[in-house]
């Protein structure tokens, strides 16, 4: 099996990089939508829980929350480093 062949697709670089830039965005949305979700989740054990007898419960709904908030805080920092990638990118339309 030899090397992979990768060839141009055709896409303007500047149209390439607006790309890059929008599926950023996408996923940060979806990013938010998972928080939006974890936040619900706490909400839920918090008002289902009414006796002292719940307190493991809502431990274990913290933990899972906060290992998905670790989980989303690495993803954004990965994202965050793939926009400054474009930073200082001057793209000229082309005509």
């Amino acid at each position: 099996m030899g090397m992979p062949e990768i060839k141009n697709s055709g896409v303007a670089r500047s149209q390439a990089i607006t790309d890059i830039i929008e599926s950023i965005a996408l996923e940060q949305t979806a990013l938010s939508h998972i928080l939006n979700a974890e936040g619900e989740k706490i909400q839920k054990v918090v008002a289902l829980s009414t006796v002292p007898n719940d307190v493991p419960k809502m431990l274990a709904a913290n933990t899972s929350v906060k290992h998905m908030v670790n989980s989303i805080t690495r993803l954004e920092v990965l994202l965050q480093t793939k926009l400054e990638l474009f930073s200082e990118c001057l793209c000229q339309d082309e005509a």
